[in-house]
């Protein structure tokens, strides 16, 4: 490796690399230099003074390097972590942040092999997405620091949560001898302060009343209050949970699932596309009143050639309007639950590889792992809402 904290991060630096090296050996030393150069940077914002600085405002001082070997997907890189001393407690996240999800992956993996999963299939996987062969000792190690971080964030204390956004998503898991299709309980909120954030993740063996009712119950229990809304998509043990726990709390049924739902009440499939866009006129008008008007209008035009539609969507269409209740500007963001739907597909796309987890607790260290590293962007990221529309009045509905 070589060695680049005296001789500094440049741009230069890195092409120079790029133009003597070749392969792969090139991209391998390029992203040592750019580790090592983002954990000093992160070291000179900790002392709050640059290498030889002379500042009032120091909290410590450089105390040089420690090696130590990462394996990643372009193999194993030496990097040189650098020390502080003076009292300061220091540890880079360019290198922590990234390996989090990583050893969940890891351990989640290797944990498979250990269960009796095909070795064959378990060391291409290993191969592909840790870069090494992993032993019974590193899954110790791994999974009991990794278990207890993700119980410290699934357990942590939450503030106000003005609107709550619940789903589940499903993975497959062995129970009992046999695979089944495990659902993962998910709940996000945007705060008091316009952030978005990960309430909290669960297992468990359906989408039954009882399973919702606790995990929403788990929520108030580490207190989550000031719960104005809740957005989800149509599930009867979740609706009845919501009943249950949040009595008197408004429900947004996602507008985008419902749109879906009502396309297959269609009596035939040339009618799905004209259904969708009757559901999109009355979800884009500008008033609940306005919106009510056109679902009218839509039941009786429908009443004879889609009875089924008509009679589904006069039932249903007030639980896709309680949005309006609520202020204009926070409306395009809260209609839906597609904001959990990033959550689902990055879970689900680093699942995609590994296809069956041993049980419910490998599935959720992973899926842990990877609503960490989101939960992390979303509340040190810009404001999501902002909060002040809905503390007036005459910025609510009409």
């Amino acid at each position: 490796m070589i060695s680049d904290h005296r001789e500094g991060m440049t741009m230069e630096r890195i092409f120079q690399v790029l133009i003597d090296a070749n392969g792969e050996n090139s991209m391998k030393t390029v992203l040592e230099l750019m580790l090592n150069g983002a954990m000093r940077l992160e070291r000179e914002r900790a002392l709050r003074a640059a290498p030889h600085e002379r500042t009032e405002e120091r909290m410590g001082y450089a105390n040089g390097y420690k090696p130590k070997t990462l394996q990643t997907r372009m193999g194993k890189l030496d990097l040189e972590v650098p020390q502080v001393r003076g009292g300061l407690s220091f540890y880079p996240q360019s290198i922590e942040r990234g390996c989090r999800s990583e050893r969940a992956l890891k351990a989640s993996i290797a944990q498979m092999y250990l269960e009796g999963v095909s070795t064959r299939r378990v060391q291409e996987i290993t191969e592909v997405l840790c870069g090494c062969d992993v032993s019974s000792t590193q899954v110790s190690r791994l999974t009991q620091g990794l278990d207890e971080e993700f119980e410290r964030f699934r357990n942590r204390q939450l503030g106000e949560i003005p609107y709550l956004v619940v789903d589940a998503t499903y993975l497959k898991v062995r129970h009992n001898g046999s695979v089944i299709s495990t659902p993962i309980l998910i709940a996000y909120g945007i705060n008091s302060e316009g952030k978005r954030e990960v309430l909290g993740a669960h297992t468990s063996l359906s989408e039954a009343e009882v399973h919702w009712r606790e995990f929403l119950m788990s929520l108030q229990a580490r207190g989550m209050t000031g719960v104005r809304m809740i957005i989800s998509d149509d599930h009867a043990g979740l609706r009845g949970a919501l009943r249950s726990v949040f009595p008197s709390v408004p429900w947004q049924r996602c507008q985008f699932h419902m749109c879906q739902n009502a396309q297959h009440y269609a009596p035939k499939k040339a009618m799905r596309l004209e259904i969708a866009e009757s559901m999109r006129e009355i979800f884009n008008s500008p008033t609940a009143e306005m919106a009510r008007q056109v679902a009218k209008q839509a039941v009786v035009k429908y009443e004879k050639k889609a009875p089924e539609f008509s009679k589904w969507l006069e039932e249903n269409i007030e639980e896709g309007l309680t949005v309006y209740q609520f202020p204009k500007e926070h409306r395009r963001k809260l209609r839906t639950s597609n904001g959990i739907e990033r959550l689902n597909r990055e879970i689900k796309r680093r699942t995609r590889v590994a296809v069956l987890f041993p049980n419910p607790e490998s599935a959720l260290r992973l899926v842990t792992g990877v609503i960490i590293e989101i939960h992390e962007e979303w509340i040190t990221g810009k404001q999501y809402l902002d909060m002040d529309p809905l503390l007036k009045p005459d910025t609510r509905s009409e």
